[in-house]
């Protein structure tokens, strides 16, 4: 398998991560998700990244959703959906995922679904299997996350987006060589 050198970092950073705490020492007010204001300030590839560097979304004031946000939503309906419900909402085998992106950051989120997560105490057992080498989750989290992060914010509703931008130039050889 053939993953690229930022995916082995991240992953080994794991650890690191998941002890973290999602709000800093000084305990920032809460947005729409921990990452903070999801408004983009650039892009690139059709991309869109916010001021500190973590993917986001862009919707038009006509509901078109970018390209990743849209991609997101159909990677997120295949790999996350079985066990985190439709649109983020949750399931008995799995926690809403939406108003968990609004205490999670990028990296965190990043970490849990690479390393995976198990909290088990008296009241319950939650287990997220990892995905750090699933080229079908790990090639598309920055997707996943756009998508999830839309919802989280209340700027996607729930469903397939009904329009979005072409596939933007770049996007395919990005995803063939993740994919290998």
């Amino acid at each position: 398998m053939n993953l690229p050198g930022f995916l082995i970092a991240s992953v080994a950073a794991v650890p690191l991560l998941m002890g973290g705490n999602a709000f800093g020492q000084d305990a920032q007010k809460i947005r729409s998700d921990a990452s903070g204001n999801p408004t983009a300030v650039s892009s690139q590839d059709g991309k869109y990244l916010d001021k500190n560097g973590n993917p986001t979304f862009h919707i038009a004031p006509d509901g078109t959703v970018d390209y990743y946000t849209f991609v997101g939503y159909i990677r997120y309906t295949a790999n996350c959906m079985p066990c985190h419900g439709p649109d983020g909402l949750g399931s008995s085998y799995g926690p809403v995922l939406v108003s968990t992106l609004q205490r999670l950051d990028y990296a965190e989120f990043y970490g849990t679904v690479a390393g995976g997560k198990k909290d088990v105490n008296t009241a319950q057992t939650l287990v997220m299997p990892t995905f750090g080498t699933n080229k079908n989750v790990m090639c598309y989290l920055d997707a996943i996350f756009v998508y999830l992060r839309a919802r989280s914010d209340g700027a996607l509703d729930r469903g397939r987006p009904e329009k979005h931008v072409a596939e933007p130039a770049g996007y395919r050889k990005a995803e063939d060589e993740c994919m290998g």
